[in-house]
């Protein structure tokens, strides 16, 4: 069986993710820092007949995420699929009131650490294998801000952006190697979010989930933007 990884795994996006792909014959690792969420997730996914296990690390400990990976992939067999989507750092209120005059050297290097280092990490973990084996996706989530200037989330948002065009040019280098990335902004609510407004229309996650789906299938487009 093929395996997906989903690093920051979480019960919207990442528990359709796995549910997606293990209908489609994916064994399915999580990784995440709670093992109390891990448990839950992989319970659920499990009781749907998806072969799954956890594996906790923080995505800024980068020695833990490497061996989280490695461990996954001794479990399960080798990573055919990566999906990276870690929170920003700090708490929600902060991040939203981070605007461009408001952003330091520090705030931006937590972002940075969260955002854009974890996932070349586990990036450069699973790459070796797919290289081998000519063949491989790697999947990367971020907010809209990214790709779109948003004033109140100017520190995620730099972080995002980085993330994404190392993305592009990484897919550009992969191309002729069997191996596609692709990345995804999401500018709309996803349904189950806590704190959504009246008046939004959020996504299904599992909705979103086969929109994954589709650009693994299809290996394009290598970019893409979801909005409300």
């Amino acid at each position: 069986m093929p395996t997906i990884a989903l690093v920051a795994a979480g019960a919207r996006l990442g528990l359709s993710l796995g549910r997606i792909f293990g209908r489609q014959g994916f064994d399915v690792a999580l990784i995440a820092r709670s093992k109390d969420r891990l448990g839950e997730l992989t319970e659920q996914l499990t009781a749907e007949g998806v072969k799954t296990a956890g594996f906790a690390a923080d995505v800024t400990d980068r020695a833990a995420l490497t061996a989280a990976l490695h461990n996954a992939a001794e479990r399960l067999g080798a990573i055919g699929v990566l999906h990276y989507s870690a929170p920003p750092a700090g708490n929600s209120e902060a991040v939203r009131n981070t605007g461009a005059l408001d952003v330091t050297v520090d705030d931006l290097e937590s972002q940075m650490e969260s955002v854009c280092y974890g996932a070349i990490t586990a990036t450069r973990t699973v790459l070796p294998a797919m290289l081998t084996a000519g063949a491989g996706t790697l999947l990367y989530t971020t907010g809209a801000s990214s790709v779109i200037p948003v004033p109140m989330f100017v520190g995620t948002g730099m972080a995002g952006a980085a993330l994404r065009k190392w993305v592009l040019t990484l897919n550009g280098a992969l191309a002729d190697k069997g191996i596609y990335a692709g990345h995804v902004a999401i500018g709309a609510w996803i349904a189950g979010t806590p704190g959504i407004p009246d008046d939004a229309k959020p996504q299904h996650p599992d909705d979103l989930a086969h929109l994954y789906w589709e650009l693994h299938a299809t290996r394009e487009p290598a970019d893409r933007l979801i909005s409300a």
